[in-house]
C-alpha cells in the first residue's frame, strides 16, 4: 500500500465550512489511484475568497483576471509537495450556473489542482482532453466511495 502523503488545509474564506475527516477521506482516495501523483511530501490546500486568489494570480502569474485554481509547485528538497490554492466564491458561483452541487465544484478544482501538480497541463487541446479524463478518473473515484468532501457555505 502506497503511504499517504501529509496535507495541510488552509481555510481562509469566512463562509466555508467543513469537516476535516471527509476532506482526508476524499484525499486518501486521491493518494490510493493509480496514474499521475503529485510528487512526494507535503500537500497545501488553500480555500480562498476570490479577490485572494486573484491577488495571487497578478502576483505570480501577472494576470490579474479571477481564476478558479492555482497550483504552485514544491521543493522536494524542503520535502514539500506544493500547493493548490481554488477559489471558493468561483465554484458557488459555477455551482450555481450549471446547477450542480457545491461540494462537487469545490472538489473538482482540487482535483484539477491536484492533476497540475502531478504533472497534467491544459494550455493544449491534447492537454486539455488528457486533463478532463484524469478529473472524471478521479472524481468518479471519489463518488465509487462516496468519499465527497461535506464542503458548504454559511
Amino acid at each position: 500500500m502506497r503511504t499517504l502523503r501529509p496535507w495541510a488545509a488552509s481555510r481562509q474564506h469566512p463562509r466555508l465550512r467543513f469537516t476535516a475527516a471527509t476532506l482526508s477521506r476524499c484525499m486518501q482516495v486521491l493518494q490510493a489511484q493509480p496514474g499521475p501523483q503529485p510528487p512526494p511530501g507535503e500537500l497545501s490546500l488553500a480555500f480562498l475568497a476570490d479577490d485572494a486568489l486573484a491577488a495571487l494570480h497578478e502576483k505570480f502569474l501577472d494576470d490579474p483576471a479571477p481564476t478558479d485554481v492555482i497550483t504552485f509547485p514544491g521543493d522536494p528538497d524542503a520535502e514539500l509537495a506544493g500547493e493548490i490554492c481554488v477559489s471558493v466564491d468561483r465554484a458557488a458561483a459555477e455551482a450555481t450556473r450549471r446547477r450542480r452541487p457545491f461540494a462537487r465544484e469545490l472538489t473538482l478544482y482540487l482535483v484539477h489542482g491536484w492533476l497540475h501538480l502531478a504533472g497534467l497541463d491544459d494550455l493544449t487541446p491534447a492537454g486539455r482532453r488528457a486533463m478532463r479524463r484524469g478529473e472524471r478518473r478521479l472524481l468518479q473515484a471519489i463518488a465509487r466511495v462516496r468519499a465527497w468532501p461535506d464542503f458548504r457555505l454559511r
